[in-house]
């Protein structure tokens, strides 16, 4: 197996998350530990999974089943980020709400989901990071 389809997720996660965390703080005037993980612009899993399918269809070609694969669980985890995960983070909300005032009761993150701008900014950022892994480490 050729060492760059492992590479190129890992180098876009360690690329990433320290440009979300920038912009979040930026956006936020205050350092943005809490959208560390899940939420905030990029998102992360959007430019995973966009870099490892430009990857493929830059080495490979668009016509390679590889790169339907990619693409197929590129939109899945697309379609979580957005609405699942939203979801999820309105649970939070609500179960904070019932727990509110209570000691010893553990407070849920709310910001789970991405916003369909955060997912394509993880989408331009992957693919820009596929062109790039590409050119130094792929030929």
């Amino acid at each position: 197996m050729d060492l760059v389809y492992l590479v190129t997720p890992v180098l876009t996660w360690m690329v990433v998350g320290p440009i979300k965390f920038l912009i979040n703080s930026v956006r936020l005037r205050r350092w943005a530990f809490n959208l560390v993980g899940n939420g905030g612009f990029p998102s992360n899993h959007s430019a995973v999974v966009s870099s490892m399918a430009t990857l493929i269809a830059l080495r490979e070609g668009m016509g390679h089943p590889a790169f339907g694969v990619a693409v197929t669980l590129a939109f899945i985890v697309m379609i979580d980020a957005n609405s699942l995960r939203q979801h999820v983070g309105r649970h939070a909300v609500a179960l904070n709400r019932l727990h509110d005032g209570k000691e010893d009761v553990v407070i849920l993150r709310e910001r789970m989901g991405h916003t369909l701008v955060e997912i394509a900014g993880g989408v331009c950022t992957g693919i820009a990071m596929g062109f790039l892994i590409h050119a130094m480490l792929g030929a």
